[in-house]
């Protein structure tokens, strides 16, 4: 299906920290530099025609202050909308909203630059447990979706994708995806240690690998 060790070194991250009027908040950005043209990347990720054919299907209304909805995941409000420079929308699951910051530029050497910010109040306890490739991983899995749609043009079934992420090529993905957040991680000042068994965590819950007591 794809190269793994190639789009893991293709893929961007990084972990930080912003002040909201609520507080605190975590950010995870994850980019990639897609052979697209920046309309083409933007169409890909804003029209409903589109986005079923590399993430998730997904209805509402694609416009700004319109709300969407992806199946069996996140829905929000488009807050702000400049095509085809970028867009921001509120990301709500499960009770808790965040903010997806999403922009679109092209790069120098040629290509689309693509970039998804995610902030969110994360509760101590969860970073702790899991630390950002908790999203992260989800993302990564999103973008390497994004590359192989503006590569081939075809679409992919989310049962298929699904259905890969627990094959061994799957789980090599996976696993190297959550080291690199680990190290991310690492590199925005938490312990090794703690990254460290963070990571192994995120690992176990994607694969479904378990973790053992001790």
């Amino acid at each position: 299906m794809i190269d793994v060790e190639e789009q893991i070194n293709a893929v961007r991250r990084s972990v930080g920290s912003r002040t909201l009027e609520a507080g605190e908040a975590r950010t995870g950005t994850i980019g990639q530099t897609y052979d697209a043209t920046v309309e083409e990347v933007w169409e890909a990720c804003t029209t409903a025609e589109r986005i079923p054919r590399w993430f998730l299907p997904v209805t509402g209304d694609l416009r700004l202050h319109g709300r969407y909805q992806l199946e069996g995941n996140a829905g929000g409000e488009i807050l702000t909308c400049d095509p085809p420079n970028g867009f921001t929308a509120t990301w709500e699951y499960g009770g808790d909203v965040s903010w997806i910051d999403v922009s679109f530029t092209g790069d120098p050497a040629g290509g689309t630059r693509f970039e998804l910010q995610h902030t969110a109040h994360v509760d101590d306890k969860f970073w702790d447990e899991y630390g950002p490739g908790a999203a992260g991983v989800g993302w990564e899995l999103g973008v390497m979706g994004l590359y192989l749609h503006l590569r081939s043009g075809e679409s992919m079934d989310p049962k298929e994708s699904e259905a890969w992420s627990m094959t061994g090529e799957g789980k090599e993905f996976i696993t190297a995806s959550s080291e690199k957040w680990r190290d991310a991680s690492i590199a925005f000042g938490t312990p090794e240690g703690a990254a460290t068994a963070a990571g192994d965590r995120t690992t176990a819950f994607y694969t479904g690998a378990g973790i053992e007591a001790g």
